[in-house]
């Protein structure tokens, strides 16, 4: 039997399964379930909490107000060595920029002419001596011949006149001799105080021009350290202020009371040197309308220089109770300051306040503020004025010492 004779098999289509009842019911709750989901509000996110802000209450403390100037260093003694005579420098007998004493050499000068100078001054007065000596034993003769009249009396006046003439020669030349011999000590230039020499100005070798000639020589120079005075001008406004406050007994006159002052250095934070008041000038200075003032100030350790800068704070008020709080809590709003105070209600409250100086770091409060505010320290930035803080007190109380 062949192959296409053969009876081919039947092929029935495939049948669809179809599911089952328990099936079908959860597939149509679940989508009921997200159709119905999606027809619900988006519920509201949570309010946050009211921002956290430190709180502190002012410091109360005796403070005395400072007012404060620019001032400049300068010497107490300042002294430009020179010579006295003129001649060839010798020698230099310091080295530049140390500490010298009264009396220590700094230079010498060739004495040599001037020795040569002595010398005749002292031959000149040896001479003159022995005019004297003649003249005295001439008049004696004469005293005695005038008694007999062997000699008239013009002869004796002639003889005392010849005798005061040798004590004046006599005189010249010890006057000679003792210009020569100081020649010969000035030949040997000593510092004149005690200071900090600048460096020699002149080299040995080098000819150099006496006090004599009208244009001596500047050889170095030398300034005194301790103490050390700075000078600083005075507004008008401050000096007719401190003057209302001694008229009123309330501040002690710097013209007859070394009133205290603090000097801060370049670079410094805070005072690093006290000192007095000594000198008020006795006119104001009309171009810059200022008083010139001047301060003594110790320098044990000489590290301040003449020429240095500095501020001065000098006492401007007598001692009284006031108000402190760190100076970052004080704000600006356009032209008052201002200060965030918490109220009772935990609300935010901007109150305008009068300032005082610094003392000590933290800002007095002339007006605005009373001891029981509670002052935002910290978190001003996170502040609205009337809305809800949550105030955390500070560790430490605002002004750090009561």
């Amino acid at each position: 039997m062949s192959e296409l004779s053969k009876p081919k098999p039947q092929v029935y289509p495939a049948r669809a399964q179809i599911a089952s009842p328990p099936v079908l019911a959860i597939l149509a709750l679940t989508v009921a379930g997200v159709l119905a989901g999606c027809d619900r509000p988006a519920q509201q996110a949570a309010a946050p909490p009211p921002p956290a802000v430190t709180v502190a209450q002012p410091t109360k403390r005796t403070v005395t107000d400072w007012d404060e100037f620019t001032g400049r260093f300068e010497a107490v003694e300042e002294v430009q060595v020179r010579p006295r005579v003129g001649g060839f420098v010798n020698s230099v007998e310091f080295q530049d920029g140390a500490i010298v004493r009264t009396g220590d050499l700094l230079y010498v000068i060739d004495p040599r002419p001037f020795e040569a100078a002595a010398q005749q001054a002292d031959g000149q007065l040896s001479d003159a001596r022995a005019k004297v000596e003649l003249a005295k034993r001439e008049l004696d003769r004469a005293l005695n011949l005038v008694q007999t009249n062997a000699v008239s009396e013009q002869v004796v006046d002639q003889r005392r006149q010849a005798l005061q003439a040798a004590h004046a020669a006599e005189m010249q030349a010890e006057g000679a001799l003792k210009v020569a011999k100081l020649n010969i000590e000035f030949t040997h230039v000593q510092a004149p105080i005690t200071g900090r020499v600048s460096r020699h100005l002149v080299s040995p070798g080098n000819l150099v021009q006496g006090s004599d000639s009208g244009g001596s020589t500047l050889l170095t120079s030398i300034v005194t350290l301790d103490p050390i005075y700075i000078y600083f001008d005075m507004d008008e406004a401050t000096y007719q202020r401190n003057s209302r406050l001694w008229f009123e007994g309330k501040r002690p006159s710097s013209r007859d009371t070394p009133n205290p002052v603090q000097v801060t250095l370049a670079g410094e934070t805070k005072p690093s040197h006290d000192g007095t008041i000594n000198f008020l000038d006795n006119r104001l200075d009309a171009s810059t309308g200022t008083l010139r003032s001047r301060a003594v100030i110790p320098n044990k350790d000489l590290s301040i220089l003449p020429g240095q800068f500095g501020r001065v704070r000098l006492i401007g008020s007598s001692p009284y109770e006031a108000l402190l709080i760190p100076d970052t809590a004080v704000a600006t709003d356009q032209s008052r300051k201002i200060v965030f105070v918490v109220k009772p209600d935990d609300t935010v409250e901007a109150k305008p306040v009068t300032l005082g100086p610094l003392d000590d770091g933290l800002r007095v409060i002339r007006e605005g503020l009373k001891a029981d505010d509670r002052v935002i320290v910290d978190g001003i930035q996170r502040a609205r004025v009337g809305a809800k803080v949550t105030p955390h007190t500070a560790q430490a109380p605002a002004g750090g010492k009561s």
